[in-house]
């Protein structure tokens, strides 16, 4: 079972509509039979899972949306576009008590996490209807947590990135074998597959 469609109740569609459209997320559809139902789809760059609003999808009382997380490889960088593209971000942060971070603004701690661990880094920011999201930094996967056997990349700046970690590390990997390696796209490749999956990663 994969995650396909979360519902985010608003009360004004097309304000809604500008506001995620004005993130860069892609508008998949806006169908209307008559004025008591609408349904406007979007997805964030990347993503595999869309999000849907509109009027009578939900039951729910507008801006009641919170928690929904996104996932980014930069939490700087992102907190950087989302300013730029009007979202008002929060500043980012990390908890203060450490596994992942507590409900609303309770234990914040300002900056991302000193050791820029995998998945600790954090920022918020809400629609004009008041749903809450957060963004989470995740820079390699826990174990088990993606099929080792499927490795795929979001965008282009999340494979460059990828590149540059998998660069790095290979460049501790020749200082350690004392020589150049000539099959370090092998190397790379065996590298980017694991750190996706969560994998030990070579040396």
């Amino acid at each position: 079972m994969k995650l396909e469609v979360v519902v985010v109740p608003v009360s004004d569609v097309d304000r809604a509509k500008d506001f995620y459209t004005g993130l860069g997320w892609r508008l998949d559809a806006d169908a209307a039979t008559g004025t008591d139902f609408r349904v406007v789809q979007v997805t964030p760059p990347g993503s595999p899972a869309s999000v849907i609003f509109g009027t009578s999808v939900s039951s729910q009382a507008p801006g009641s949306a919170q928690g929904l997380h996104l996932i980014v490889d930069d939490i700087t960088a992102a907190h950087g576009e989302l300013k730029r593209l009007g979202a008002e971000p929060s500043e980012v942060f990390h908890d203060a008590g450490g596994v992942f971070h507590h409900a609303g603004t309770d234990a914040r701690v300002p900056g991302p996490d000193p050791q820029r661990g995998s998945y600790a880094s954090f920022l918020s920011f809400s629609d004009p209807e008041g749903n809450g999201w957060v963004l989470q930094e995740i820079t390699s996967r826990l174990p088990g947590r993606l099929d080792p056997a499927v490795t795929a990349y979001s965008s282009t700046a999340d494979l460059a990135a990828a590149l540059r970690r998998a660069a790095a590390a290979h460049g501790e990997h020749e200082a350690l074998i004392g020589a150049e390696d000539p099959d370090w796209p092998d190397w790379y490749a065996d590298y980017m597959v694991r750190e996706q999956a969560g994998a030990e990663l070579p040396s």
